[in-house]
């Protein structure tokens, strides 16, 4: 089968799941929606602020707090995608539709990549002009330094956390076993190594950590990570390969 009929397959299959169309519509509907009661909630707490708080207070970040909770969609669907044949059965029929298995996998996460990346873009365009909107004479402008650079990079996150998320599923193949390793390390795991000082040097590290200093515009006073925005988006795109290499060397070596 071609290249353009395998992507086309591929995009049959993702456009006729009815879960992960709703799966990418949740993350746009918490993201923004979260962000905007941050964003109000932060505007009225201003006044409260101490000298120090005020001077790295962050509208742009703040905007986009609700990507805490939107990227659990972003992983659903990221899962749902690979898993599906898997759970179904399908699988060995597609396999043998496609027997060159690295089209096949690599068909699939660039089709379900490339709509990841529109919502993504998308969601995080939406959750900074409507959280600036809300923050009033607090807010930050788009033409502001790095604040397109944080916008960018929100759209950019939340795509590489579904693909990370492909990646695992390819490796594991259970929707309830990637999901169940997924969401305890992204909402627990990390929260508690990167809050930790024992492991805090550890946790920055980790892709979701490295990821988010992206959408930073101003940074904390006492920060002393050892790498700037686009160095921890390069750590995450590290991730996000490793994961995909591994969902693709077991998919090469063991029976469907």
């Amino acid at each position: 089968m071609s290249s353009g009929r395998v992507l086309k397959s591929e995009w049959t299959k993702i456009r006729s799941v009815a879960s992960t169309v709703w799966t990418l519509g949740l993350a746009v509907v918490v993201t923004v929606g979260l962000g905007l009661l941050i964003s109000i909630l932060a505007k009225n707490d201003f006044d409260n602020l101490d000298a120090r708080d005020r001077s790295v207070f962050d509208p742009t970040a703040i905007s986009f707090a609700g990507m805490g909770l939107g990227q659990l969609a972003m992983i659903v669907f990221g899962v749902l995608v690979v898993s599906n044949e898997y759970s179904t059965g399908m699988i060995r029929t597609s396999l043998a539709a496609v027997p060159q298995r690295g089209a096949f996998l690599f068909s699939k996460i660039t089709v379900a990549t490339a709509l990841a990346l529109v919502v993504a873009m998308v969601t995080s365009f939406i959750s900074f002009f409507v959280g600036q909107a809300a923050m009033g004479e607090h807010r930050a402008a788009l033409g502001d330094p790095g604040v397109l650079r944080a916008v960018l990079g929100g759209g950019l996150y939340m795509t590489l956390i579904a693909v990370f998320s492909m990646g695992v599923a390819a490796m594991l193949r259970s929707p309830m076993l990637s999901l169940g390793i997924l969401m305890p390390f992204f909402f627990l795991v990390s929260s508690i190594l990167g809050n930790v000082s024992a492991t805090k040097k550890i946790g920055q590290f980790l892709p979701d950590q490295a990821g988010q200093k992206i959408m930073q515009v101003v940074g904390p006073l006492d920060d002393d990570t050892p790498y700037g925005p686009w160095g921890g988006l390069a750590i995450m795109v590290a991730w996000v390969a490793v994961a995909v290499l591994g969902g693709y060397v077991l998919l090469k070596r063991r029976d469907a």
